[in-house]
């Protein structure tokens, strides 16, 4: 496959091109047969260094980047914010300038504000990547997302994929729900009102309830975590009420069963929330295979990424 040009960063999935991400998937799957070899490392970054740096918790985003990190073999460094100079009022770029300083290759950053990322790439010669901004971007979620439907549908186009949940304050709704769209799926989404934007691309359709939505046919469910520590108002009366209407109850699981409908969920899971604890032992539930995917996915970014492609601004 034809390797396109390299970039520097992966902020969003609207910054690649459908070859870019084709490219990717593609890349990834040598990656993973890696998993099942007694020596699961390749020396492909040997040398460089990779730092995170996480203002927001996270155990799955950072845990999947560090492995894949190392098992590139990179030297990697996790920036530890809450003993950092930042909670003495460090601004981000002076936090930059510390790193530029430390010569990094490839910093990972995740923050609470849509547009970190872009900013902290501006201002160093690193490359960065997106591990999650605001409301905005997590583009290797998406991809990763992307590398799994692809496994039980290697045909993606015209494929039906259902998003569930809180789509108001999701980057991952966002980035992935535009991944699938590029890759020629059929993206709806259902959720309470005031959780689904009013602004939204004009190909992604709405459905009211599970009934309309079952009726659609599709071959996916994607849940979404219900991101209560985003939420500064109350969108729905009560979990309870938000698990009956919205979440997959024993009873619709087994409907989901019997249609042979796959589910995914970026993680972590709100048991009782999203989904009944059953799901999980579904036999085709996607969960633990994204998480497996995910460090595929970030070998495959991380070794595509050239660090040093583009100059310092200001």
């Amino acid at each position: 496959m034809k390797v396109p040009p390299r970039k520097k960063d992966l902020i969003d999935i609207r910054s690649l091109s459908r070859e870019e991400v084709e490219y990717l998937l593609e890349s990834a799957k040598p990656f993973k047969e890696l998993f099942s070899q007694s020596v699961k490392k390749v020396p492909t970054l040997q040398g460089k260094s990779v730092l995170t740096l996480f203002y927001e918790p996270s155990t799955r985003t950072r845990s999947s980047f560090e492995i894949a990190a190392k098992r590139l073999s990179a030297d990697v460094t996790n920036f530890a914010v809450s003993t950092s100079a930042v909670v003495k009022g460090e601004s981000i770029l002076d936090t930059v300038d510390t790193l530029q300083a430390m010569r990094v290759d490839y910093v990972i950053v995740r923050h609470q504000a849509s547009g970190v990322p872009g900013l902290i790439a501006r201002h160093t010669r690193a490359s960065v990547l997106n591990a999650g901004d605001g409301w905005h971007a997590h583009p290797t979620q998406a991809l990763l997302d992307a590398f799994t439907l692809r496994e039980v549908h290697p045909e993606t186009a015209g494929r039906r994929v259902l998003i569930v949940g809180d789509l108001q304050h999701s980057r991952v709704a966002r980035s992935t729900s535009r991944i699938f769209h590029m890759l020629g799926a059929e993206v709806a989404a259902l959720g309470p009102g005031t959780l689904v934007p009013s602004h939204r691309p004009e190909w992604l359709r709405t459905f009211s309830n599970f009934e309309a939505a079952f009726a659609w046919r599709p071959d996916v469910i994607y849940l979404l975590r219900v991101q209560r520590e985003r939420q500064h108002d109350q969108f729905f009366p009560s979990v309870h009420e938000y698990h009956h209407q919205y979440g997959v109850t024993a009873e619709r699981l087994n409907r989901i069963r019997g249609e042979g409908i796959h589910i995914m969920h970026p993680g972590p899971v709100n048991r009782g929330v999203e989904l009944v604890d059953a799901v999980m032992d579904y036999e085709r539930t996607l969960i633990n295979r994204q998480v497996e995917n995910g460090i595929a996915v970030r070998m495959a970014v991380l070794y595509w990424l050239k660090p040093g492609t583009e100059e310092r601004h200001g």
